[in-house]
């Protein structure tokens, strides 16, 4: 295995071990390769969405010309992406994907919330089987050459935003507050359930997995856990309707960060401080706002490292890496970018210590 796409993966691991312990740096960068890992000619246009999403010979195809094109260096490695849509978890408690050109929505499916059954994973659900089938196609084609990594499955009040619709699940939470907590420890136990059925598969051989999700690896139960809803609720309900949940989930896992999406979701930064098995935090600047790497963001990360988390932070320019490190300190950083081309890639990764083959 570590003849694959990758020959410092050994390296790459330990780095990644050490950040999610808060120690030294995880520099993540890609670019296109000077020269392919493998000679692997690009896909057709897919003839059609469902072809598109759906059909493990194309997905794996596709992956597999990408990532052979791609130079990985500093932690970044080879993760085969496995996604359908943002928010698997929905589909496979009964949302119906709807397809389109550049992501997955979800038809809400809980009309009748007094009535509806309760909410488990099922293995005989048809979108499970279609991640499945892609994951099986993908592991097939593997041969040693890249990871696989989990969906994004995504839990909580976003998941059961999906399934009863977000405007509506905002009236729940003030006309039926039980109700909304049931289903949390529902969709938290299906959670548990869908990643113990993907672990089996998806544990590599040094005793981790991968998340594709901001690119993650750990050395045991990673993902990354998040609650974009709670931009529209207050820290006093965010404490009692997604906190409970939340801190059972990163006490199950090994490796949890927490996906903190846009400054309406900063007043929940101390709540999340709070949570002592939550090891990380990344940070996603919204749409017009400075990239992960401006100024700007340097007293929020300096504040998620004094509360004792490791950061992520993306959408970092390569000119910004080398000042947001000055900054802020090396130390529990895992910082992603991207360099036209792989000669300022390896230029980089050497001017921060990191050598590569």
């Amino acid at each position: 295995m570590e003849s694959f796409w990758k020959s410092d993966w050994s390296r790459a691991r330990r780095a990644l071990t050490e950040w999610w312990e808060g120690r030294g740096l995880a520099l993540h960068v890609t670019a296109p390769a000077d020269a392919p890992h493998e000679e692997i000619p690009p896909p057709p246009p897919a003839p059609d969405l469902p072809t598109r999403w759906l059909d493990p010979g194309y997905r794996t195809h596709s992956q597999l010309y990408s990532l052979s094109h791609t130079f990985f260096g500093g932690v970044a490695a080879p993760l085969f992406n496995c996604n359908i849509g943002p928010g698997s978890l929905g589909l496979f408690l009964g949302c119906e994907g709807r397809l389109s050109e550049e992501t997955v929505w979800y038809e809400p499916n809980i009309a009748d919330p007094d009535n509806h059954p309760p909410l488990r994973f099922d293995t005989d659900n048809i979108w499970w089987k279609r991640h499945l089938a892609l994951i099986e196609d993908a592991l097939r084609h593997a041969r040693g050459r890249y990871l696989v990594g989990l969906p994004d499955l995504i839990e909580n009040l976003d998941t059961l935003a999906q399934l009863r619709g977000p405007e509506q699940t905002l009236m729940d939470l003030v006309e039926r507050p039980e109700w909304v907590e049931r289903r949390i420890r529902e969709i938290n136990q299906a959670f548990f359930d869908c990643y113990d059925a993907l672990w089996q598969i998806l544990q590599d051989p040094w005793g981790g997995i991968a998340f594709h999700a901001f690119q993650l690896w750990g050395p045991g139960r990673t993902a990354k856990v998040q609650c974009d809803f709670c931009c529209m609720i207050s820290p006093k309900m965010f404490r009692r309707f997604v906190q409970p949940a939340l801190e059972e989930q990163c006490s199950w896992l090994d490796y949890a960060m927490y996906h903190l999406d846009g400054t309406q979701a900063i007043p929940q930064l101390d709540n999340l401080l709070s949570i002592e098995s939550l090891r990380a935090i990344e940070w996603t600047p919204q749409a017009g706002l400075p990239g992960g790497g401006s100024p700007v963001w340097y007293d929020l990360y300096r504040r998620i490292k004094a509360g004792g988390k490791a950061v992520q932070a993306i959408g970092v320019a390569p000119e910004e890496v080398e000042p947001l490190i000055e900054a802020v300190g090396p130390d529990g950083m895992f910082i992603i970018t991207q360099t036209q081309t792989e000669t300022e890639a390896r230029a980089l990764l050497e001017r921060l210590g990191w050598t590569t083959p």
